[in-house]
């Protein structure tokens, strides 16, 4: 059902506050931000120079050079901006605002008259403008840019970043379209879509959304982009660069399934999410939920992970799934939990809800170490390091967290994630709150009957608790999401039982809210054991571990070389135990037996099968949170094991 009334929650209106994600959030703005601005600014010994700030001087005049990096290296500076911007949510530093100011008034000044603004093509190919459509970026960097203003101008009011970007938006208004003389193309790289849709939200300016319509609506319909030399150059010689890696093999209400790179079909689900919300459009929607229902049910990875091949970064076929040479990348989980949230929007229901839990708890905060200064592009489900340093197919998988990339997509999205994360706790619709995630919180919003807040304390991810407190008027009805994983969820409203209507995953207790009103949330969350469809090769006569929305898995460091020798007995229950690592986490124990590699000569490859003559011997598995791996040194790690 598609859902018509919907608010737009301001991220500013949501802070998080929250035992688990405090601390994450307090690493991003208190670390995280001021190091990736040191990397930005090529002032960080020991990471991957990046040159994103310089470019901008050199395009602004005020520093001589060349452009260095890839053709989209301004994307990683604005994702920053956005990240920095979030940051004051929490915490206002003057620091951060000057070096915001400074950069955003140095983006002014690389831009050129007309409103272009991209400082690969100013510096380096100023003849290929608007040539090179598939690959070129253009689009992309405008919309990273603009996601950036926008985000400046919601939190702060600021507009002169926004400003910039609207005059870059009417020089691409002016140039797209339909008709003699305009470029009727999209883009190779998705992202302005979703950037655009940001911007009517918060402006209103039907401007945006009729742009953003205009990409939606033209991918895949128009020949002009399979034209395109810089598409055909790619496609000519390399299969998995065909028209399907851009999504443009077909109009979307004719495409079946997430194909191509991860990361754009991601970003383009989202725009056109946002796209079919304002537009009512039940076969927009449709065409969602049919990709939507492929997408997890064929091409996800436990953890929330999409896109399994390094090569191309994409997508391959059904139940495809490798563990150890799987590419899902940050980004890619990134954008999945975006395209959930913009799902809730269209319908609350709370698979979807489920899947951006999934996403943000394992693949997404698996991409940044512990004290935010080392970041995985690459999050594989199993990884044996010599392997990984040494074989060509592994060449994308990381053993260890770097510091950066020269590619660094990943390392400023994730951290602008963490300081918006505010934005994916709740939906609203009139007078209808949806509370998607149990993450403490505290929330100031409006309904009929004028302003409220809501402020949530919650136990998640360790326990199946989360305490509501409702103040101000009256009005609002309070939707609580039933997890997929939750055991005898009870709500009581100021501390007596109190029925519910279910729909679609969510509880709505019965009667009014009023100032003051407390509602106490509680389930069970059993750790259990997972299969795998038998069609994904990879995982057949094996389990994964998983309570909660956490993802478990095993590491040398807990346990021992050879950890696929390990297979667990499935007849002992899953023990759970309070563990101070990380500052306190609950690890998981799983028994069963372990083939040992001492009762085997070193020279002995293989030996005839016979019961006890493996060296089985008793064992039990340590596992902890997928997310923590690789925060305490280089080792072996698995997510799924022997059964």
């Amino acid at each position: 059902m598609l859902h018509m009334e919907q608010t737009i929650i301001n991220v500013k209106n949501v802070r998080i506050n929250d035992s688990f994600w405090n601390n994450r959030i307090r690493n991003a703005v208190e670390t995280a931000i001021p190091y990736q601005w040191r990397v930005l600014n090529d002032n960080e010994p020991g990471a991957e120079p990046s040159h994103a700030a310089m470019n901008y001087k050199i395009a602004a005049g005020v520093e001589k050079g060349e452009f260095h990096g890839f053709r989209f290296q301004d994307s990683d500076l604005a994702k920053w901006i956005e990240a920095a911007s979030f940051s004051l949510i929490y915490r206002q530093d003057p620091e951060v605002e000057r070096e915001l100011e400074e950069i955003i008034d140095l983006i002014g000044k690389a831009q050129q008259p007309d409103g272009y603004l991209d400082t690969y093509y100013i510096l380096k190919k100023p003849e290929a403008k608007w040539k090179e459509i598939a690959q070129g970026h253009e689009l992309y960097v405008t919309g990273h840019l603009l996601e950036a203003a926008v985000a400046r101008y919601l939190v702060s009011g600021d507009d002169k970043l926004l400003k910039i970007m609207e005059k870059n938006v009417d020089l691409i208004r002016s140039l797209f379209g339909h008709g003699e003389g305009k470029i009727d193309s999209y883009p190779g790289h998705e992202e302005i879509e979703l950037a655009l849709m940001k911007a009517y939200f918060a402006t209103g300016d039907r401007k945006y959304f009729e742009l953003a319509n205009y990409f939606i609506e033209n991918r895949g319909t128009t020949i002009g982009f399979l034209d395109d030399e810089s598409f055909k150059e790619f496609a000519e010689t390399n299969k998995h660069h065909q028209a399907d890696y851009y999504q443009a093999h077909a109009p979307i209400r004719q495409q079946d399934a997430a194909d191509g790179h991860a990361v754009r079909a991601m970003y383009f689900f989202t725009g056109a999410a946002d796209v079919a919300l304002e537009k009512k459009d039940p076969s927009l929607v449709a065409a969602l939920e049919k990709l939507w229902k492929h997408t997890v049910g064929r091409r996800m990875y436990l953890t929330g992970g999409v896109g399994s091949q390094g090569v191309g970064e994409r997508f391959t076929i059904d139940y495809d799934l490798p563990n150890d040479v799987c590419y899902t990348e940050t980004c890619a989980a990134i954008g999945l939990a975006m395209w959930s949230l913009r799902m809730l929007r269209l319908s609350p229901e709370a698979k979807y809800a489920d899947v951006m839990e999934r996403a943000l708890y394992n693949n997404v905060i698996s991409g940044v170490s512990q004290d935010g200064q080392h970041y995985f592009y690459v999050n594989p489900l199993a990884v044996k390091p010599d392997v990984a340093h040494y074989r060509a197919d592994h060449a994308s998988v990381e053993p260890s967290r770097v510091k950066w990339f020269g590619c660094a997509c990943c390392p400023p999205n994730v951290v602008r994630t963490l300081c918006g994360l505010g934005g994916y706790v709740y939906t609203q619709e009139g007078d209808d709150v949806y509370q998607h995630l149990y993450i403490g919180n505290e929330a100031s919003l409006s309904c009929s009957g004028g302003p409220f807040s809501l402020t949530c304390e919650s136990e998640m991810p360790w326990e199946g608790a989360a305490r509501i407190t409702y103040r101000g008027a009256a009005g609002a009805r309070l939707h609580l999401r039933v997890p997929s994983y939750a055991k005898n969820f009870t709500v009581k409203k100021n501390g007596q039982p109190v029925c519910c209507t279910v729909t679609n995953g969510y509880a709505l207790p019965e009667g009014a809210l009023s100032d003051g009103d407390t509602l106490e949330v509680s389930f069970e969350m059993d750790a259990h054991f997972v299969a795998a469809n038998p069609r994904v090769t990879e995982d057949c006569g094996k389990v994964a571990v998983q309570r909660g929305p956490l993802v478990y898995c095993a590491e040398q460091v807990d346990n021992f070389e050879y950890l696929n020798s390990f297979r667990a007995d499935l007849k002992y229950p899953i023990g759970m135990e309070q563990s101070e690592l990380f500052g306190g986490i609950r690890v998981l124990t799983v028994t069963g037996m372990r083939s040992d590699a001492a009762a085997w000569d070193a020279d002995e490859l293989y030996r005839d099968y016979a019961p006890g003559s493996m060296g089985e011997t008793p064992a039990t598995l340590r596992m902890v949170p997928y997310f923590l791996w690789n925060n305490r040194g280089e080792g072996e790690m698995t997510v799924w094991i022997n059964a």
